[in-house]
């Protein structure tokens, strides 16, 4: 089932969920979503026995984002034409990727900073500008690893690291320190929201590709019409707000 609300006020949600009995609400065991601590609040005061899980995606997306915050502000720190500038500045993806998945073997040849060198050999290069970015890259890397291993242990210590890794780092590990059991939920269940995401940027999509709906119903209507071509290849269970 799908169900898409008007709009997404604390107001219309918990008067929507209150139409469900008090039974049925407590039957639901999990919630998966992102940060946002609004929302927390809402699930809480619907759904009482409901583990909160907080999705693998948006907390990898924190953490490269914070990464890449501090990797610009490293660069600025360097005149445009020194090498640290173009290592931190063109191959700024191969950043963002696994480590293990770096090409540890095939040199290439980058007009940028003239020099043949492998994937790995730019990225070891560049972190070791600032102690700072080597903190927070190894950080980043450990995180995926032991959220990929499903490890909540090691978890629990990369979170509490107090390593200097730049102040928007720092701000992302006390974000997961506050919000520490449904962030080790999102290792230990293998529950997301990656399809409510995907629709709801579909929703979005729909509406900035029509310029906006004056009328709701016009809406609702061309979303149902996309939703159909959608359950035509395989069914659908969301709650969307």
């Amino acid at each position: 089932m799908v169900q898409i609300l008007r709009n997404r006020y604390k107001k219309s949600l918990l008067k929507y969920f209150g139409k469900f009995s008090p039974s049925a609400r407590a039957n639901v065991k999990t919630v998966s979503m992102d940060l946002n601590f609004y929302y927390q609040n809402i699930v809480r005061a619907c759904f009482p026995n409901a583990e909160i899980i907080i999705d693998r995606f948006h907390m990898v997306q924190m953490l490269t984002r914070s990464f890449n915050s501090l990797r610009v502000l490293v660069m600025k720190s360097f005149d445009k034409r020194a090498r640290q500038y173009q290592l931190l500045k063109s191959p700024w993806k191969l950043y963002l990727k696994s480590f293990v998945d770096l090409d540890k073997i095939h040199p290439h040849y980058n007009w940028h900073f003239k020099d043949y060198l492998t994937q790995e050999q730019v990225v070891m290069e560049g972190i070791s500008c600032d102690p700072r970015l080597d903190n927070a890259y190894n950080l980043m890397q450990d995180f995926m690893a032991a959220l990929k291993a499903r490890d909540t242990n090691s978890l629990k210590e990369i979170i509490n690291s107090k390593a200097e890794v730049g102040t928007l780092m720092h701000k992302t590990l006390l974000t997961f320190k506050h919000n520490l059991r449904a962030v080790l939920n999102g290792a230990r269940f293998s529950y997301s929201n990656g399809c409510l995401e995907g629709f709801n940027r579909k929703i979005k999509q729909i509406e900035r590709t029509a310029y906006g709906y004056s009328n709701y119903i016009n809406l609702l209507t061309r979303i149902r019409l996309e939703e159909n071509k959608v359950k035509e290849k395989e069914p659908s269970n969301l709650y969307i707000a």
